[in-house]
């Protein structure tokens, strides 16, 4: 492993954003906090000052709602017909892409991850995924319904309407993505929004909030309100006026909005956490599954919820693919997310990095050995070694419990059916992978994976026409594709005698 401290060369337009403190967008006008309070964000490769943030709070929530409700019910959004809705979305993509270098180094001095990954991952999906939906602004349709019921002739049919007023809490490892993942969808169907970005990472969404007033929709109609989870985030879970809430996140959070929306029943959906797992078979070709189980888990500094963070190789190839992975962080160079020669960033914050360590404390104490890794890096920012652990077992919370970092765990298996039985024993189930030439064996696997994505000879491939969400505690309902346009759209039954 190599480590890079090479300074920044930033664009101008970033240094000018991080120069001034940033406010809330709420109902068309950039604001202060109702308390005039801010807070501070950190650059994870230094663990100095970014930026200041206006604090959204509970009273801010309440604002933005209400100029949400307004914007749903009055003035032009309401009256705007479907391809005027689509130029819009596609007007907002093209802004992303005219300012795409500027997007790229802001997500990287928030998150902390390679300049080079914000280049050709979270830009250009953020701009396809508005390109994508602004089609489905035109193409969202009803049916018409045969009736049985003898006597009188009727006509019936179906419309698609937007469920309303949409709140959308997103989380801090894609910032820019997962932005985009809950807009588009809310937006080509019609709905306002009311968007909390993670305490952690809110500049890249507060600039699309820039450029969604810039390509012209209407005010109130998308509201942006940083703020903390335990303020911000559980005021608008909660709210009264909120027809439907869309978290990313973690499972224990998930839950907690679920209690939350109890209050109006109002509609939920949930992509939360994973613990996937990553399975290689005898018969893969390991010049592939190598590499690809090592990206797998190293991507993004685990800091993925699909990431492949329990490694399940056969037992004949255990050793083979296990110093291969090994082999393969040692190539990786470490540093400063803005260095475009690196490939490893740090961790996005203190508490994550020091989460990450507890749980290399634990595996640690309960037998688990690092092949390579295990410890934190010393210096500035929030780095941690990338590290793959053997001799685990099953009840251990490294392999049981969602890490969040850099850490895989590797098991040997024996069968198709015995590493089926392994892969499903757990509370998650959003992800899974499986390597191997025999594409019968492939298929029969992906079968037995209770996992709302299964990769075959792949890994974290994603594209804004294919469903993605999870099974069991990983979540309620998909992003992306057709699926999602039935989370912010209700359908109404018409029926007429004629």
């Amino acid at each position: 492993m190599a480590t890079t401290l090479a300074p920044p060369q930033l664009d101008k337009n970033v240094t000018d954003f991080l120069s001034k403190p940033r406010k809330m967008l709420l109902g068309g006008k950039w604001v202060e906090a109702a308390s005039g309070k801010t807070f501070e964000t950190y650059n994870p490769a230094t663990g100095e000052v970014l930026a200041r943030v206006a604090a959204g709070d509970r009273e801010d929530i309440d604002r933005a709602v209400k100029a949400a409700r307004r914007a749903f019910e009055e003035g032009p959004w309401p009256e705007m017909l479907p391809a005027e809705r689509s130029r819009l979305l596609y007007k907002l993509a093209d802004l992303i892409d005219q300012h795409r270098e500027e997007f790229a180094e802001l997500e990287t001095l928030d998150n902390g991850k390679p300049v080079f990954f914000s280049r050709i991952v979270d830009v250009p999906t953020a701009i396809e995924t508005f390109r994508y939906f602004s089609g489905w602004a035109t193409k969202i349709e009803g049916n018409t319904v045969p009736i049985s019921m003898p006597g009188a002739k009727y006509f019936a049919y179906t419309l698609r309407e937007p469920v309303g007023v949409v709140g959308q809490i997103i989380p801090w490892n894609f910032p820019l993505i997962m932005a985009s993942w809950k807009l588009a969808p809310a937006l080509a169907a019609g709905c306002t929004v009311v968007l909390k970005p993670a305490e952690q990472t809110p500049l890249t969404a507060l600039r699309l909030g820039e450029l969604v007033m810039e390509a012209g929709f209407p005010d109130g109609v998308v509201n942006i309100i940083p703020g903390f989870g335990e303020t911000a985030g559980a005021a608008l879970a909660a709210h009264p006026d909120v027809d439907k809430i869309a978290f990313t996140g973690s499972t224990e959070v998930g839950k907690l909005i679920v209690d939350a929306a109890r209050g109006n029943l109002k509609k939920v959906s949930l992509e939360l956490g994973g613990k996937s797992p990553n399975i290689v078979f005898p018969d893969a070709d390991l010049d592939a599954a190598i590499p690809g189980s090592a990206a797998a888990i190293f991507f993004n500094q685990g800091q993925c919820c699909t990431a492949g963070s329990r490694l399940f190789v056969h037992k004949s190839i255990f050793d083979k693919v296990v110093d291969g992975v090994a082999q393969a962080t040692k190539t990786f160079h470490i540093g400063p997310g803005i260095d475009p020669t690196t490939n490893l960033g740090p961790l996005v914050s203190k508490e994550q990095q020091d989460r990450v360590c507890g749980y290399l404390e634990s595996g640690a104490r309960e037998g688990a050995k690092a092949v390579v890794g295990g410890h934190k890096i010393a210096g500035g920012g929030y780095f941690v070694e990338p590290t793959v652990l053997v001799d685990v077992k099953p009840q251990m919370k490294v392999v049981r419990e969602e890490i969040f970092g850099p850490v895989v765990t590797a098991i040997p298996f024996s069968t198709p059916e015995e590493v089926a039985t392994f892969a499903n024993d757990s509370i998650y189930g959003l992800a899974a992978a499986v390597w191997t030439r025999d594409i019968s064996k492939a298929h029969r696997t992906a079968a037995k994976l209770r996992a709302g994505t299964v990769w075959i000879n792949c890994y974290n491939v994603f594209d804004s026409a294919l469903p993605f969400g999870g099974y069991k505690q990983s979540g309620w309902g998909r992003e992306s594709g057709h699926a999602v346009l039935e989370l912010y759209t209700e359908v109404k039954s018409v029926c007429a005698q004629i």
